[in-house]
């Protein structure tokens, strides 16, 4: 069941006041707008490919390390959790929450960073922006439209951020980035629940494969404090028990102040409606100074232990082969895509050129699962697959 009029606070988003979609429609019957949204996103293609995208191990590393679906199902968890809290709207939150990695590549950031590069003089990558490509015109399911045509305050959630020359191309969705206003409080909570579930979850991840150590997040504080309670209330915990039960702790220690200090800025401005949260100067929902400045040592401490550990390079150095490699063979020869990317080639090349080209092959290589991009990139360089 949705929320009701009575359970959101003014400043909610209420979904029979959404601004509506590109297309419009008839009201669902038995749902609100935004569970309509949320359904359409478990649904879609891109939705289930996530299992087999990476967040920070490559795919066939291992079967108990975390992939963009478990992350999304994670944040939207979270976020949930947080919207009840400060009375948001929890079905706009999870929708939010299980697209914002819709258009991410293979091979985690360092398939993002590699296609970013060889899309430099096309235009660029970002994996935000294909998430809102994604459900605007990559998604071919609907008799009446492309894409998912997903309300409004979806993808005001999903474009966390922009370049103000992309913004200029986006109409109405880009309009807060040129005005510098804010998105709705869902779309606030949803951008910081991603936040605190990808980092406790490398932690977490990073014990798992052995990159980084108890000792060595001991001088982390956000980590020694939840530590030295669990170890104290459960003197001869140790191994993975341990280490769920100081994650676990972390997590609620973040979500409290965020609930807490969001709680505290709602009192301090007294808004009255969603349009009047976009209007102020600065995000409502936020961490305390304190927390803010623990969650800076952790993601510092990850930066450098965790994501330049030299595994995780070597990783990320094959990765960035197989994209490059692939990005380049399909620009070279777009015959060597398959019929239904080749025809959007065809056609999009015909409006920009070389440039449309170049889009295609961004969106089919986005699109790829890690196990697909490194099948593909047999399939086209390695002699054995002749056979």
């Amino acid at each position: 069941m949705s929320e009701t009029n009575s359970t959101l606070a003014a400043y909610a988003a209420h979904p029979e006041q959404s601004r509506g979609r590109v297309i419009a429609e008839p009201a669902p019957q038995f749902r609100s707008e935004y569970q309509r949204d949320r359904d359409r996103i478990v649904h879609s293609s891109a939705f289930r490919r996530l299992e087999y995208k990476t967040q920070v191990f490559v795919n066939h590393e291992g079967d108990m390390f975390r992939t963009r679906l478990t992350h999304s199902i994670e944040v939207a968890q979270i976020g949930r959790s947080i919207a009840r809290a400060l009375q948001l709207n929890e079905d706009l939150t999870e929708a939010i929450a299980l697209a914002h990695d819709l258009g991410h590549t293979p091979f985690g950031h360092a398939g993002q960073d590699i296609l970013n590069e060889c899309m430099r003089d096309y235009g660029g990558f970002e994996h935000n922006l294909q998430s809102l490509r994604v459900v605007d015109e990559l998604e071919e399911k609907y008799a009446d439209f492309s894409g998912l045509n997903l309300t409004f305050e979806t993808r005001e959630g999903i474009l966390k951020h922009c370049s103000l020359e992309k913004a200029r191309e986006l109409a109405q969705i880009g309009e807060r980035f040129l005005k510098r206003a804010q998105p709705g409080l869902e779309a606030q909570l949803a951008n910081l629940a991603d936040e605190i579930a990808y980092n406790n979850h490398d932690v977490d991840d990073g014990l798992r494969a052995g990159l980084i150590d108890v000792d060595q997040l001991t001088e982390i504080d956000l980590f020694k404090r939840q530590h030295d309670t669990v170890k104290q209330l459960y003197p001869s915990i140790a191994g993975r028990r341990m280490v769920h039960e100081i994650i676990r702790r972390m997590i609620n220690d973040q979500v409290s102040d965020l609930i807490n200090n969001t709680k505290n800025n709602l009192q301090n401005h007294q808004p009255v409606s969603i349009d009047e949260i976009r209007l102020l100067d600065k995000p409502m929902v936020c961490f305390s100074d304190e927390m803010r400045e623990l969650n800076l040592q952790l993601k510092q401490f990850l930066r450098k232990q965790l994501y330049k550990h030299y595994r995780v390079k070597r990783m990320s150095n094959k990765a960035g082969l197989v994209i490059r490699n692939l990005f380049g063979a399909f620009m070279d020869d777009s015959a060597m895509l398959p019929p239904e990317q080749q025809k959007q080639s065809k056609k999009l090349e015909s409006i920009s050129g070389e440039q449309g080209r170049a889009r295609v092959v961004a969106d089919y290589i986005a699109g790829m699962t890690d196990r697909y991009a490194i099948i593909e990139h047999d399939r086209i360089f390695a002699p054995s697959a002749l056979t």
